[in-house]
């Protein structure tokens, strides 16, 4: 078998392949974790990255064309991305697309240049790359791309060979991180991106792959598709599909008033759009109507329209007008909340400087809110927001000036790259990596300073704060020179574990004995969810006892998997 190109529509299959693969393996990736915690997330976030821009990809149609759907693979993952993982593979995405929008087909030039590309953009977005992760093995991938340049013309050969070297410098990390050696894992991030690319490989041998991407309607051939009405219950006998090559990007005005002529015209409408193009489904009795409104605004492609009273899937319609009738119920509600709040937010004057803070209970909740947070993300440790969550809430945040507090070092990067979307308002990303931070850093900010000298001094802040979370291990292993058995203890430092042990209170004690030092003045213990608060107010007197020199402060925290999250200042 030898493939010499690859068109849009077997380059959209290989993504969609890949994407399933990462999927149906992500609790495995999740295990390699280098830590034995219990919220170990690097094939979620990556599978969540992925899946985010396969959504877009389902949704292009069976023939998109190769810019559409570099778009399609790009912005999604760009605003679906979550976690450093999912940062990076959104990133590899975005330097990919760039090497592969101008083309009809790929062959082996264009697929190396491609390459090449995601591997420059990925670094660029890592402010100090660490080799023996997800971007060393993407390297490798593109370093043996090169190699092959001129031995072979066959993409079949190309891409297996590319693959076989990325897996062996996957094999090969635990050389280079001593951590993931003593762990006894390869990087989590680099199985992510290998099991991707051996998806996708299977999907150009034309394996046989469920390409269905949830959340979507698929044909066979794995791209959406909307389900026909019987010719008994229809009231529109024509279902419309078309894409607008725009003239210009459309306003919310145009927009909604396009909208709201095919609502007197049809049903079942979608109207997808973005700054070159738009997307229309509608179903009605005139479709030259609804494609001479549509020729207003720019060129027609993609043009398809079906007799649906030729069809004859009466429960899927019964469904699917059901779900229908349900979606624009809920969509009027949305609309008239989101009218009637952004009628309240337009005569509300621009405050100066906002905040948005992720936190991770209830408690912790109230404790940002009480420190002036205008939005709370829910996350943290056990499910990280994405680009587009962080983009959402600057969008809620009535301000000129917006802090971001990722309160995780593996939100962080995703914090960066919605702040590098936004063009309207000003964005810091205070690196905050704990909890804590995040308090502290809202405690120092001073209203009479420039945005500009609050995010130094917040950020200088920050060296001050020790944090110490505390969990349960979920395997045995062996890390920073400590014996972990599964069900173990652990009291979990700014870099290192601090303490295991089978005592909670014999963990904890040994930990915090580790944060204190001459210099401490403030212990602060936040409890969680499965904490009874008579336990943590026992503890807090303990610690009393034992550092009188330092103040310590008991609060709910309400977070889950971990049990207390204690700093020290």
């Amino acid at each position: 078998m030898q493939i010499n190109t690859i068109d849009a529509s077997m380059l959209a299959k290989m993504f969609l392949a890949g994407a399933k693969n990462l999927e149906s393996k992500k609790e495995w990736i999740n295990e390699l974790n280098v830590f034995p915690v219990p919220d170990g997330d690097t094939g979620t976030n990556m599978t969540m990255t992925i899946m985010s821009a396969a959504a877009e990809v389902s949704n292009l149609g069976e023939n998109p064309d190769m810019k559409s759907l570099a778009k399609a693979i790009s912005s999604g993952s760009l605003r679906g991305a979550r976690g450093n993982s999912g940062v990076i593979l959104s990133q590899l995405f975005r330097g990919f697309t760039k090497g592969i929008s101008e083309h009809d087909t790929i062959d082996v030039i264009v697929l190396c240049d491609a390459l090449q590309k995601a591997v420059e953009t990925a670094y660029k977005a890592v402010m100090k790359p660490k080799e023996g992760t997800i971007l060393t093995v993407a390297k490798g991938g593109a370093d043996k791309a090169l190699e092959l340049i001129g031995e072979t013309d066959d993409l079949v050969q190309f891409i297996d060979e590319v693959i076989q070297h990325a897996d062996y410098v996957l094999s090969q990390t635990p050389e280079m991180l001593p951590v993931l050696k003593q762990a006894g894992v390869v990087d989590s991030g680099g199985q992510g991106l290998v099991t991707v690319l051996k998806g996708a490989y299977d999907a150009l041998l034309g394996k046989e792959i469920d390409y269905t991407i949830e959340g979507t309607t698929t044909t066979g051939s794995g791209f959406t598709k909307i389900s026909a009405q019987t010719e008994q219950e229809i009231k529109f006998g024509y279902c419309t599909e078309f894409i607008i090559v725009l003239n210009k990007p459309l306003s919310e005005k145009e927009e909604h008033n396009f909208k709201s002529f095919l609502e007197s015209i049809g049903d079942s409408i979608v109207v997808v759009a973005d700054d070159e193009i738009t997307k229309v489904h509608v179903h009605t009795n005139d479709p030259g109507l609804a494609l001479q409104r549509a020729l207003t605004y720019g060129s027609l492609s993609k043009i398809k329209i079906d007799n649906m009273r030729e069809e004859h899937q009466e429960k899927l319609i019964k469904d699917a007008e059901k779900v229908a009738a349900e979606q624009k119920a809920e969509e009027a509600k949305k609309r008239s909340e989101k009218d009637a709040e952004e009628e309240a937010k337009a005569n509300e004057p621009r405050k100066d400087m906002g905040f948005i803070s992720v936190s991770i209970g209830e408690g912790i909740n109230e404790i940002f809110k009480g420190l002036g947070v205008d939005y709370i993300i829910a996350g943290g440790q056990t499910m990280n927001p994405s680009t587009e969550d962080m983009l959402n809430a600057i969008e809620e945040v009535n301000a000129d000036n917006i802090f971001i507090l990722p309160n995780n070092k593996n939100i962080i990067l995703a914090a960066n790259q919605a702040a590098s979307l936004m063009e309207e308002k000003n964005i810091y990303v205070i690196p905050t990596k704990t909890v804590p931070q995040g308090i502290t850093a809202l405690i120092n900010f001073m209203p009479d300073k420039t945005a500009e000298e609050n995010a130094q001094q917040m950020t200088a802040e920050l060296e001050n704060v020790k944090t110490g979370q505390v969990t349960y291990a979920v395997r045995d292993t062996l890390i920073d020179d400590k014996e972990i058995k599964q069900g173990d203890y652990m009291g979990i430092g700014d870099s290192a574990i601090l303490s295991v042990g089978q005592d909670m209170d014999a963990v904890i004690k040994d930990m915090v004995a580790q944060m204190v030092d001459d210099e401490s003045s403030i212990i602060s213990v936040y409890y969680g969810e499965e904490v009874k608060e008579d336990a943590a107010e026992t503890l807090g007197s303990e610690l009393e006892a034992l550092y009188p020199e330092c103040e310590v402060e008991v609060h709910s925290g309400g977070q889950p998997i971990y049990y207390y999250v204690i700093s020290v200042e």
